[in-house]
């Protein structure tokens, strides 16, 4: 692996300590996402004959210390050397730019405090306050976007799923928040449909392969190959701080961020700051769920949120940060995944055909991924430890399963 290749080069000194804290932020991009799927992972001792994994408590501690760590070192250069080309040839994220790696590393930070803070609510705060004291993204030229750059081409493959495949359509939970509101960034985001009167229309989750025929026409994603891939937004940090200061008690405050992370995403879609001042304003709600397929059997739905745009103390300020912030970091579909196992928002509408044979219950949808096949035939040994710390982990212990909640998942 190409971490492993960076690591062994910087203990021979072959790679200076500021290129390589940037090494470590992308492989902890990388494995928080992947943990975040599966719970366990081989992280520690990867490499090694028959890894042994790491419960995900574990992980999440290396985590953080390897930020911390990669924080500090970057402080520590950039406070001497603060126009260093180093990275300048090959950084498809920020063009060589240490300053804004060290912005993300703190943002990085931050979303992975809030990650754990039903599950390690002391440490949530302690590292959420020292990312945001520290200084994390809040502007749009500050966004890590994976994207083409010099002799480095970057394809979106979010673009094969949906075209090549045909294989992905707005959902009906997006068709809902988005219609209701009367959202601007509908047409940013999506194609129209391609039906009669066009307008964006989505498809219900869960459909049987006999079923996707008819929703083709439905509003794909506007996602195309030289899309950059988003993988943390100053919108995204907003929101997170939005949470922060809810937690905290500060409700001028949290309101204050909900509604700058608003006016990031318009910002971030091309819209305009009055335009989203506006719509902070709304007090429309999600819309019932349309089918507007050739399906004979039609899925229409009611809306199963409630909560209007404009913020209101009146016990649902947390469902607006978290509805919103959904809405905000699409296509990011693993982090907005996280985040609704994480918070129980924004609420969502059920698979229509549940084909876990009970195991998962469908108005919670899946908890994470099952663990490869290989595994249980080539790492029995660690695999079974691994089950044994998710079962103990986990909130409800289901074994290797769908239904089985990761470390964080417990709210």
């Amino acid at each position: 692996p190409a971490w492993l290749q960076l690591k062994a080069a910087y203990d021979q000194g072959l790679v200076a300590g500021e290129v390589m804290a940037v090494g470590d932020i992308l492989k902890v991009v990388t494995l928080h996402r992947a943990s975040d799927m599966y719970g366990p992972l081989p992280v520690l001792h990867f490499g090694e004959a028959r890894s042994p994994y790491d419960a995900q408590d574990v992980l999440y501690d290396h985590f953080f210390q390897t930020l911390n760590n990669s924080i500090s070192v970057l402080e520590d250069f950039l406070a001497t050397t603060p126009d260093s080309k180093a990275l300048v040839k090959v950084d498809a994220v920020y063009g060589g730019d240490f300053a804004k790696w060290l912005k993300f590393a703190r943002s990085l930070k931050l979303r992975l405090a809030m990650r754990i803070r039903y599950v390690e609510p002391d440490l949530a705060l302690q590292y959420a306050q020292e990312a945001i004291e520290g200084g994390v993204i809040t502007s749009t030229d500050e966004n890590a976007l994976l994207q083409t750059y010099r002799q480095i081409t970057v394809t979106n493959p979010l673009e094969m799923i949906w075209n090549s495949y045909n294989d992905a359509r707005m959902g009906a939970s997006m068709d809902s928040y988005l219609n209701g509101y009367e959202d601007p960034r509908r047409e940013k985001m999506f194609q129209p449909a391609t039906i009669t009167g066009g307008g964006f229309h989505g498809v219900v989750n869960g459909l049987g392969s006999t079923e996707q025929k008819f929703y083709t026409k439905m509003s794909a994603p506007n996602i195309f190959g030289e899309t950059p891939m988003r993988w943390l937004l100053a919108s995204e940090v907003a929101f997170l701080k939005a949470e922060f200061k809810l937690l905290k008690g500060d409700k001028s405050g949290a309101k204050s961020d909900y509604e700058e992370g608003i006016r990031l995403s318009f910002l971030e879609n091309g819209l305009s700051a009055s335009d989203a001042a506006d719509y902070a304003q709304s007090m429309k709600t999600p819309a019932r769920f349309i089918d507007m397929s050739e399906n004979p059997t039609k899925y229409s739905k009611n809306a199963l949120g409630t909560v209007s745009v404009k913020w209101a103390e009146d016990g649902n300020e947390l469902e607006r940060i978290i509805t919103q912030k959904w809405i905000a970091i699409f296509p990011n579909c693993m982090e907005a995944w996280s985040e609704y196992r994480r918070t129980g928002y924004p609420k969502l509408m059920p698979v229509v055909h549940n084909l876990s044979d009970g195991v998962v219950n469908s108005a919670e949808g899946a908890r994470r991924l099952t663990y490869p096949a290989d595994e249980y035939r080539d790492n029995t040994e660690n695999l079974n430890a691994a089950l044994s710390a998710l079962a103990k982990e986990s909130s409800n212990k289901k074994g290797d399963t769908m239904a089985t909640r990761v470390w964080w998942d417990c709210k």
